[in-house]
């Protein structure tokens, strides 16, 4: 995590009443705390190495696994804030998109909460839904990736 996501975490967690929070991306792990002012400060921004890799004793080669038809680069689209994913603009609506949907750049794919700001997340190149990668309703990380987008 860089300074400019922890200072945007911070900013996101200002007038709420969210006491702490505990942000995990990857390896990375930041935890928030507000204090008895109600000043936010970060507690600890942690990055754990990779442990070794264990080499195992030579063996016999194995044959080399048959090669795959290389697939098709998909585009990540990732959250640009922390909130809550919604993938219809109503409870009772049908979703922005499925997978397989063909999509344009600036189509809508899907909503994030947050602080009771409904933020429309619109595809920033045009291609096909080959995978959503958040559950409806669930919390969402800054960054976090949310959809696959191939550019068949």
């Amino acid at each position: 995590m860089n300074l400019k996501e922890i200072r945007e975490i911070i900013e996101l967690l200002k007038g709420t009443d969210v006491t702490e929070l505990k942000v995990v991306r990857g390896e990375d792990v930041l935890k928030v705390r507000r204090g008895p002012t109600g000043e936010v400060q970060p507690v600890a921004v942690v990055t754990t190495p990779k442990p070794p890799t264990a080499v195992p004793p030579a063996e016999a080669p194995s044959p080399a696994p048959p090669k795959e038809p290389p697939k098709p680069a998909a585009k990540e689209v990732n959250s640009p804030i922390v909130g809550t994913f919604y993938r219809a603009p109503a409870p009772d609506a049908a979703p922005f998109v499925e997978v397989g949907s063909r999509v344009t750049k600036g189509q809508v794919l899907c909503i994030v909460e947050a602080m009771k700001i409904m933020n429309q997340i619109e595809s920033d190149a045009g291609g096909v839904v080959v995978a959503i990668l958040v559950e409806n309703a669930q919390p969402v990380a800054y960054g976090q990736p949310l959809f696959h987008i191939s550019s068949e």
